[in-house]
């Protein structure tokens, strides 16, 4: 696929396409060295691609489907989609709309694009936690990875400090890289060429100087985020 890929007909396909929300949109938090990056912007540099990205933040299954996918121009060698976070912490979660929306928006991804991947939802989701939401996204995802002929990107375990903002919902900028990481293994394992590796990409400086920068400025934000918190519990012990 890095050699100039070609659709059935011939042309060229147009690199890598990425759909989902602020996740897949990149924005974020530098670390170590790493500057904010979506990581599929990491995946497609590894893949020597083309980069066309429509992610947009705050985005639910429904939003991707309205907005992003008549967005598609073309064809493209590979197509990534992120998204159910934001529909799995929202108190109005219905696994049978997001399935029905998931399954419109993979099959366009799949008809105009050689590899889809879709990634799973992190089960340690949200602050509070929006758990058992994650996990039921996660098997609708599998289900219609299967049911279109995606790849899956497992980030069922993605967890931890170094990995994911205090929030537990946005990837750091070594959470992004790991992202990446895992959809390169991923590709790797279902026979396409992935030349480069995002991590040496981003080539994260391991020195204890940036560890102490990262330790502090995640402490800052941790305290943020526990402030977020205290307001919204007392706002809705308030507004029942």
């Amino acid at each position: 696929m890095a050699d100039g890929p070609r659709s059935p007909g011939g042309a060229a396909l147009a690199g890598l396409v990425a759909l989902g929300d602020s996740i897949t949109n990149g924005r974020g938090e530098p670390m170590l060295g790493v500057h904010a990056q979506s990581w599929s912007q990491w995946l497609a540099e590894a893949l020597a691609m083309p980069f066309t990205k429509l992610a947009g933040d705050g985005a639910q299954a429904p939003d991707v489907l309205g907005d992003q996918v008549p967005r598609l121009r073309g064809a493209y060698a590979v197509g990534c989609l992120y998204v159910g976070v934001n529909d799995a912490r929202s108190t109005d979660w219905s696994a049978a709309a997001y399935e029905a929306d998931l399954r419109r928006i993979a099959g366009a991804l799949a008809a105009r694009c050689d590899r889809v991947l879709l990634c799973t939802v992190p089960h340690d989701l949200g602050r509070p936690r929006a758990a058992p939401k994650p996990a039921q996204a996660g098997a609708i995802i599998r289900r219609v990875a299967h049911d279109v002929g995606a790849t899956v990107v497992d980030l069922d375990d993605l967890h931890g400090s170094r990995l994911v903002l205090p929030d537990a919902v946005h990837p750091t900028a070594l959470g992004q890289v790991e992202i990446a990481e895992r959809a390169a293994a991923a590709l790797r394992a279902a026979g396409v060429e992935v030349p480069g590796s995002p991590r040496s990409l981003a080539d994260p400086d391991p020195s204890p100087r940036a560890a102490a920068r990262w330790g502090a400025r995640y402490g800052a934000l941790l305290a943020r985020d526990l402030w977020r918190r205290a307001v919204e519990g007392l706002r809705n012990r308030r507004n029942p």
